[in-house]
């Protein structure tokens, strides 16, 4: 009782100061200790959220499509050390295996970047344009097989294409027949909100804060979350979308034998060994820690433009933490939140987190910005680059996705949901010569180059 009301306490108290909009459900040894929803799952019409809510889960899919792989290679139609232009022929990039996709040491680039690139917005892109434009462009791989450790989302679109080359369905029936059936995840999908004709009553749609107009808007609205839609019909490394109810579903059955067998389980939480014998804490679709408190703890997150998502599964403990929020908040304080809600579980001391700072973007003349548009070169070799797009700034750092700078005085400007803030330096120039980045305590300076 102790761990409910506190809970309750720690979630009310933030739900009513608006910083709490989403599921929250605790478990130990399958038996639910506190779930709660707080807020609304549809703004623009005040529908509330329910238990029954169906969220986008983004990269939280990922250890369900690692678990479909690994039901392939137990019925023995995969090794993870295949190669995988034994599916792909042709693929430009050789050497690469099923486990290293699965492990995040392909070294492929990354398709987002991509298609940002040379992808027409009008068209909603699927899992088989990403192979079409590696394959044409080929762009540079970031580094050999299993040399190093890098998170990569492509390496999980690969693999939903590979689930559906070998069972011949497409990666949403082989999921739902092999996986969500079987566990009675009866309200879990492969959901495309913008590509599909689907409708789901019951739906998260996920809110992202613009600080221009100090309103939450879908991302659909915004230039600097407009990938969304065109990105929509990518599945693999996101798109699964489920309850909380659901996901305790396929908690527990890791621990049994429903799916897989406890060796292949085994499997996946190995951390992955690198070819110079390093290892790093990551298996097939799982992140891995130890901890002397709490033992062992197999967990994954997601992040989406509206959504943020995380299962946490104690395995020593028996203690399960599902969250799923889809309005977006300060990213420190959501990790704030989170590690009380561990403490509570765990019977250790709390603070209750402190409401993030407010920060509202004030109204600029636009024609400044083209005073820091340009190409810079920051301090840890890396590139930035500034433009600007319908009378707003942004800010892309080595090819990653576009960060929308908001406006704090005519020089510093700040980055919503980020603790980061970047003040261009002036002088008597038509361009700003350079920038700095501060990043809590951090600084870091960057130099233009173009």
């Amino acid at each position: 009782m102790k761990v409910k009301q506190q809970l309750e306490r720690l979630c009310t108290e933030l739900h009513e100061k608006q910083l709490l909009n989403g599921a929250i459900c605790v478990a130990e040894h399958g038996e639910i200790l506190y779930q709660a929803v707080f807020g609304f799952g549809d703004l623009e019409n005040k529908r509330k959220l329910t238990l029954g809510s169906v969220f986008e889960l983004a990269s939280l899919s990922k250890p369900i499509t690692a678990t479909a792989v690994m039901l392939l290679e137990e019925q023995g139609h995969l090794a993870y050390d295949d190669l995988i232009d034994r599916w792909f022929p042709g693929f430009p990039y050789p050497g690469i295996t099923v486990r290293h996709l699965l492990t995040h040491t392909s070294g492929l680039p990354d398709y987002m970047e991509l298609f940002e690139k040379h992808w027409d917005r009008k068209q909603i892109a699927v899992n088989e344009d990403v192979l079409r434009l590696l394959t044409e462009h080929q762009p540079e791989r970031k580094f050999l097989p299993n040399e190093q450790w890098e998170y990569s989302n492509t390496g999980y679109v690969l693999l939903a294409l590979l689930i559906e080359r070998i069972s011949g369905l497409s990666y949403a029936e082989y999921l739902d027949a092999h996986l969500f059936r079987p566990l009675g995840m009866l309200h879990t999908r492969v959901y495309n909100r913008r590509h599909s004709n689907e409708k789901i009553s019951d739906y998260a749609y996920g809110y992202v804060y613009d600080a221009m107009t100090d309103q939450y808007l879908l991302p659909d609205q915004l230039t600097e979350t407009e990938y969304v839609v065109y990105l929509d019909g990518i599945q693999g490394d996101g798109t699964v979308n489920s309850t909380l109810g659901d996901l305790l579903r396929f908690d527990q059955a890791l621990y049994t034998e429903k799916l897989v067998s406890k060796q292949t389980v085994e499997q996946a939480f190995t951390p992955v060994q690198l070819n110079n014998g390093e290892t790093f804490d990551y298996g097939f679709g799982w992140i891995l820690e130890k901890k002397e408190s709490r033992g062992t703890i197999v967990s994954h997150s997601g992040g989406w433009p509206g959504y943020a998502t995380l299962m946490l599964r104690y395995v020593d403990a028996g203690k399960t933490l599902i969250y799923l929020s889809n309005k977006e908040q300060d990213y420190e304080f959501e990790q704030s939140f989170l590690g009380a809600v561990q403490q509570i579980l765990f019977d250790e001391p709390y603070e209750m987190p402190k409401s993030p700072a407010k920060r509202k973007a004030i109204q600029v003349d636009p024609a400044i910005y083209e005073r820091y548009t340009g190409s810079y070169r920051l301090s840890e070799g890396m590139h930035a680059r500034v433009t600007t797009e319908q009378n707003r700034l942004y800010l892309q750092v080595d090819g990653g996705m576009r960060l929308e700078l908001s406006p704090m005085s005519q020089t510093r400007f700040f980055i919503r949901v980020l603790s980061v803030e970047v003040e261009f330096d002036t002088d008597s120039s038509h361009k700003a010569p350079s920038m700095t980045i501060y990043e809590g305590e951090k600084e870091s300076s960057a130099i233009r180059v173009e």
